[in-house]
C-alpha cells in the first residue's frame, strides 16, 4: 500500500528544513547568552568602579586625604573584590589629588 503524502523525496527535504531550524535556533540562542553575558561583565566592572570610588570619596571624608593604596582601602575601609578575575592599577598622585584609578578584566585561565 502506498502513502500519499510520504515520498521518500518530501521526507528528505523535511530533515532539511527541520535542521535548518534548529540550526537557526541555535544560532540565535547562542548569539542572546553571548550578549547577555558581554553586558553583565559590563555591569560588573561598573559596579567594582563605584565601590572604588566610594571607598575613595568616603576615605578622604573621614581622614582628609585620599588613600595611599588600594590595600589601605581594602583593609580599612572594606573593599573586596575578585582579584582573580579583575586586576586594578591604583596609582596615588598626593594625598588631595585623587588617585588614578584603571579596572581590567583578567583573562579566564
Amino acid at each position: 500500500m502506498k502513502h500519499r503524502f510520504t515520498t521518500k523525496k518530501s521526507s528528505s527535504r523535511s530533515l532539511l528544513i527541520s535542521a535548518a531550524v534548529f540550526a537557526a535556533v541555535f544560532l540565535l540562542f547562542w548569539f542572546a547568552v553571548s550578549s547577555l553575558s558581554a553586558r553583565t561583565n559590563e555591569e560588573e566592572i561598573q559596579t567594582l568602579e563605584t565601590a572604588v570610588t566610594r571607598g575613595i570619596t568616603y576615605c578622604y571624608a573621614v581622614e582628609g586625604s585620599y588613600p595611599a593604596s588600594l590595600a589601605y582601602l581594602k583593609e580599612n575601609y572594606g573593599l573586596i573584590y575578585n582579584e582573580d578575575k579583575y586586576f586594578i592599577d591604583y596609582q596615588p598622585m598626593g594625598a588631595n589629588i585623587l588617585p588614578d584609578v584603571t579596572i581590567i578584566r583578567r583573562k579566564a585561565k
